[in-house]
């Protein structure tokens, strides 16, 4: 496996494990699916505004899972801290993808002098917020039901990492 800076090229792969998520998961609490295009388009918005996006891909080149961050809010305040989103392909999650995503997108912010990274999850995802503690991250609160999904509430808990 190698972690790479997404391209074009790997916007289908992006595409079906952001898919995915959002059909089968709370990881991602938008209701509607996203074409290539779509997300070639968004590939390209991050890089052109100096955001990584990487994609975890195996020996014949297939996206195993992607990471990347952006602004947390639009206030020039807030230019020094990003927010960070990681997602890994269906049957191949628990299997360190992920950590090895996360770790990367870290790094990338501490190059560049990023000051706070802030990881927003759903507050029922042990495995994330556990995996978020593991490297490093603390949990900063829980906003209660401010997300609907499948037809429930959902909790948002805040997690940031001091870079």
């Amino acid at each position: 496996m190698q972690i790479l800076d997404a391209t074009a090229a790997h916007a289908a792969g992006i595409t079906a494990v952001y898919n995915h998520v959002v059909q089968h998961t709370t990881a991602i609490w938008n209701d509607g699916t996203v074409d290539v295009r779509n997300r070639a388009d968004w590939i390209a918005a991050r890089q052109q505004a100096d955001f990584p996006v990487l994609v975890a891909v195996d020996e014949a080149g297939a996206v195993l899972g992607y990471a990347s961050y952006g602004p947390w809010r639009p206030h020039d305040g807030y230019r020094h801290t990003v927010e960070h989103s990681v997602h890994v392909r269906e049957g191949l999650r628990g299997r360190g993808i992920g950590t090895l995503l996360l770790q990367a997108v870290i790094d990338r912010a501490r190059a560049q002098g990023r000051h706070v990274m802030i990881a927003g999850v759903d507050a029922g995802n042990e495995a994330s917020l556990r995996m978020h503690e593991r490297l490093g991250f603390e949990r900063t609160g829980v906003l209660r039901e401010v997300g609907t999904k499948f037809g429930r509430w959902l909790d948002l808990a805040f997690l940031q990492l001091v870079l």
